[in-house]
Order: C-alpha cells, then structure tokens, then sequence
C-alpha cells in the first residue's frame, strides 16, 4: 500500500527491539503507513525459541489485513473442536465446534489457527523481506539525550532514535530503563512441551481439535499443528517447583519426572508426554503489573510489558494487538510533531492497552486455578468448575472478538478532535 501524504512527509526513527512475532508484526504494520522501523535482534538468525502457538480471531484478522492471510492458512491447522477433558477418565466435560460448520469464523468473522512458531516467523519475515532487519544486535543499554534515543549494542554498534519500541521479551532491557528494575515473577508453575508426530499418538480421541485434560494440580493442552495436520503441539503444566533457582527459562529434570504430575490419567495423556524424550522443565514467569509502559521516547509491548500465562493462549495474539495499535497511532501523529505529541500517543496506547492486557493477565491465573482444581476441593466444587467450562463461549468470547485497529483508529480519531 504507498504512503498516506502525512506519513510520506515524515520519518521518524524507529527501533524496534525484538525480532519476534511483535516486532515483525510491528514493522509490517508501521510499512503499511510508510513508516520505517529498524529491528535489532540478538540472534544471529531469525528463529523463533518453542514449539507453537495459537492463533486466535483477534490476531488472525490482523495478519489478514496486512495480507498474510493465505500464507498463514498454507502452514496451520484450524482446529475441529475446543474440548475440555477430565484428564483421567478422558470423559469430555464441555465441547464448542471451531472449524466444524464454520462456527468460529461465523462468530469472530477471523479463523483461529495452530502453527509452528518458526512457520509463523517465515511468513511474517519472508513478508518484511529483510527491510530494517539488523541481526546480531544485542541491547547492552539506552539512554535519552536530548529529543533522541542513545543505544549501545554488545557487538560495539551504536545507533540513534526518535522512539525506541521494546519487544524485548520477559526479561527486556528496555523495560529495565523504564521501570528503574525488574518485574519478572515466576508463577510457582511449570512446563514440559513438544511436537509429536501425528502416528505416536494412536490412543488420542479428536486428534484435530485444540483440547484441555483438566486434573489435580495439573492440566495437558495440544492441538495439532501445520498445513497438513500432521503433528501436534503440547503443553503439559505442573503446580511447582515452589522456588524456581536457574537464571534461565529451562531446568534440567531426573528420568520419569515430567510423569509425576499425570499418574493415572488418561492413556491418550501418558502417550504424548512419553512420545518424545524429556530431559527439561520449563519455568512459567508473568510481568507483575506495570505502572508505566513508557518513559521518555521509550515504549513498551508484548511480553516486556504484560507477559502472562499461557492458558487463554493469548501471549502472541496480544502481542500482535499492540503492534497494530502502536502502528495506527504513530501513523496518526502529525507531520510537525514534537515530543508533546509523541508522548501523547504513548499515553494514550498505554490507556488503550493496559486494562485489557492486564484483565487477561488475571483471568488466566483464575484459569490455571480451575483447570488444576484438586480432588478435595470437592464434589460441588468440581460441579462449578464444569459449568463455567461450560460457559466458555460467553465467559470469553470478549478476548476473541476484539478489534485492535477499529479500537486504535477510534482512540486516534477522538484524540485528534479533542488534541
């Protein structure tokens, strides 16, 4: 799409830090107004870390109008059903058709998809093409001088900004600078994940639909994955370790022991987590709640700014949410515009924003606590837990049905009558 004339008139700079699902998105967002952004990553390569992800209505209906649609459908699967299970009978507690009779288009007017994270990367960065892409630039720091960003990168680069977008991750350098610390939490849980080829799993009910095996203190999400549905992703989350002592994402795990948490349960469960070896554990951290999303000409989103649990799956599709949303207020910003009017734009994303990403924030440990009711909660609790299992469709259908660029757009419109 060429450049609006207000866009073609400016040029800010822009640094996006991340070369993730946010900072492509972003920067494909921001290419749809005419505006450059300029991504350091710290990987050598664009690969994504993990197996999969999620994607639901309100990010796919995002990728489509940046017209990644059909390369994005060529490499998921949509999902027949959503199934909650009780994880040692298999029974099916509550079912909702996805791709069966199209109810889930109907509904969000956008599909929801399973993909591989590194099939998702290909298409979001074979759509940038390399534009603005620096790999090898790890953040060793940031500073404000003057109306411009100062950053320094280990590799000895240094470049200035007008505006530094932190998409940095959970522990993001960026959002040290803003917050003055750290706000990284470990939630007390943790996981063990794969990808299984489709045939190690004979003894799996549904193979197609996304489905949730609820127990005590413990539950097993999957669904199958890529263009030809011939794999499947899982996530099998655990209540503990209670401390978590590694510096890093993973912890190493004594023979058998990603099985402790599922005896008993379902056939179907046990065949997934033992069709791949398990040597490693992965810590579940969340962002405590941020007062401040930005300080100077820095601003943050994704995970550096609301990393939740993953039990709505709603880590990326926020994320690509707030890419969209920085991308539509940028574009609005007028041509002359000052740092007056740059920090009116991160404060009004911020507002746009933080209720939201943060009402998921606590519906997903509200979640983690249902899916891993214990036994002795009782009879009648377990009832309740069913029927809101029940309810999902109406409990949640919120977190699908968002708008993100009608959102932005109306934010814009109204600030511009009222600036």
């Amino acid at each position: 799409m060429p450049p609006t004339p207000s866009a073609a008139r400016r040029a800010p700079r822009i640094a996006v830090i991340g070369g993730g699902i946010g900072g492509l998105t972003l920067a494909l967002a921001l290419r749809r107004h005419g505006l450059r952004a300029d991504i350091y990553e710290q990987a050598a390569e664009l690969a994504e870390i993990g197996a999969a992800v999620a994607l639901s209505a309100n990010a796919t209906r995002e990728l489509e109008r940046l017209g990644l649609g059909a390369a994005l459908a060529a490499v998921s699967t949509e999902p027949t059903e959503l199934i909650f299970r009780d994880g040692r009978s298999g029974a099916r507690v509550a079912a909702f058709p996805v791709r069966d009779g199209g109810a889930y288009r109907e509904r969000f007017a956008a599909p929801y998809y399973g993909v591989h994270r590194a099939d998702l990367q290909k298409v979001l960065g074979g759509a940038l093409a390399g534009e603005g892409l620096h790999l090898g630039h790890r953040l060793a720091a940031l500073d404000q001088r003057g109306d411009a960003m100062a950053l320094t990168f280990e590799n000895g680069a240094e470049v200035e900004a007008d505006l530094v977008i932190g998409g940095d991750g959970v522990r993001s350098v960026v959002r040290r600078w803003i917050t003055g610390g750290d706000k990284v939490r470990y939630s007390g849980t943790s996981a063990f994940r794969g990808v299984v080829p489709m045939g190690l799993l004979p003894s799996l009910p549904d193979p197609q639909a996304i489905q949730f095996w609820m127990g005590p203190e413990a539950h097993l999400l999957h669904y199958a994955i890529g263009g030809e549905a011939d794999s499947v992703n899982f996530f099998a989350v655990v209540e503990g370790p209670e401390t978590w002592t590694s510096d890093r994402w993973l912890a190493g795990i004594a023979r058998a022991e990603h099985r402790a948490g599922f005896a008993g349960w379902h056939p179907a469960v046990i065949e997934m987590l033992d069709a791949l070896p398990q040597s490693q554990r992965w810590g579940l951290f969340v962002t405590d709640p941020l007062r401040r999303w930005h300080r100077g000409r820095a601003v943050l989103m994704g995970d550096s700014a609301h990393a939740m649990l993953p039990h709505h799956g709603q880590g990326a599709n926020t994320t690509i949410e707030d890419a969209v949303t920085l991308a539509e207020l940028l574009a609005e910003l007028p041509a002359a515009g000052g740092a007056r009017d740059l920090d009116r734009m991160m404060r009004r994303y911020q507002g746009l924003r933080q209720r939201r990403t943060r009402t998921i924030q606590r519906s997903a440990w509200a979640t983690n606590r249902l899916l891993h009711l214990p036994d002795t909660a009782g009879p009648e609790a377990l009832a309740r837990r069913d029927a809101r299992m029940a309810r999902f469709p109406e409990d949640f259908g919120w977190i699908h049905a968002f708008d993100a660029r009608a959102t932005a757009l109306e934010a814009a419109a109204g600030g511009s009558r009222t600036a």
